[in-house]
């Protein structure tokens, strides 16, 4: 089988899951979704009984990356595995062409599309690999322009949309990864109970393979940010920050800094090219 896919659910509302499990479908034709339930009681839909959705109920709420690693130990054997959040739709074209991506370069690992919000504006999930001080200043310094700025860097809003650009994370909420690769990583980390468990997962993902953004297919997301407006989402993220940067270095990660600087260097060479600067002018921030 070429490709499988998986999705984990909590007390969401059918509106939300039937929509990207209704573009799942109609884009593939003999992919299986495997669908776990975190939830208290089972959720109750008709979908759950197509041919190609299988359902796992864990009768408790495992997190998002222990609900796909449940998920992953039983799919069928596939070539590529797409990790899919319930509030995404998505043409038909969109798992195809990166399905193709994928299997043309033996050398990428993962790949993500573009996200876009419901009003058709993107949404900027590549990343650079996070510092201590990237999580605390853009959540909690008062001052907007100084906000915008940070959030500018951090988030890439200058990364180039002509083609496929390596990248040193993006998001989990829509992608599409190496079964074998994914397997070998043993899946996501599951001392994450929610959030950073993908940066961590790509994180390990770009240690052998690339890793990159493909803005020439878009899919809608619906990108709550929950942890901005509930205080107990923010703990879960703080608490997943904390596990994070004492499992690969607060301060001294030169690994981040390597591929960090990398991707800002080539958003300020394609700067320099556009405005036709001299290359000798070109500084990695």
């Amino acid at each position: 089988m070429t490709l499988s896919a998986s999705l984990v659910l909590y007390n969401n509302a059918p509106e939300l899951y039937v929509s990207a499990i209704g573009s799942f479908l109609k884009a593939t034709d003999e992919a299986i979704l495997t669908v776990v339930d975190n939830s208290p009681q089972p959720l109750q839909h008709p979908i759950f009984q197509h041919r190609r959705v299988r359902r796992l109920f864990s009768g408790k709420n495992l997190g998002f990356g222990a609900g796909h690693n449940l998920a992953l130990a039983s799919v069928p054997a596939s070539l590529f595995h797409l990790i899919l959040n319930p509030d995404v739709q998505f043409s038909e074209g969109v798992i195809g062409h990166l399905v193709r991506v994928l299997d043309s370069s033996a050398n990428i690992g993962a790949i993500m599309p573009r996200i876009n919000y419901p009003d058709g504006s993107q949404q900027h999930l590549c990343k650079l690999l996070p510092t201590p001080a990237d999580l605390i200043l853009r959540r909690f310094i008062p001052i907007l322009s100084i906000q915008s700025r940070l959030n500018s860097r951090y988030e890439l809003h200058d990364l180039p949309t002509d083609g496929l650009q390596d990248v040193p994370t993006v998001s989990g909420c829509f992608l599409l990864v190496r079964t074998e690769l994914l397997k070998r990583l043993g899946g996501f980390d599951e001392r994450y109970f929610m959030y950073m468990e993908d940066v961590d997962l790509i994180r390990r993902v770009g240690d052998t393979h690339r890793v990159v953004f493909e803005p020439s297919v878009a899919i809608v997301h619906g990108y709550g940010k929950g942890s901005y407006r509930s205080s107990r989402l923010l703990s879960y993220h703080m608490r997943s920050a904390i596990k994070y940067f004492f499992k690969w270095g607060w301060f001294l990660d030169l690994e981040r800094l390597r591929r960090n600087r990398a991707v800002l260097r080539r958003i300020r060479q394609c700067e320099a090219q556009q405005h036709d600067l001299p290359k000798s002018v070109v500084r990695p921030r």
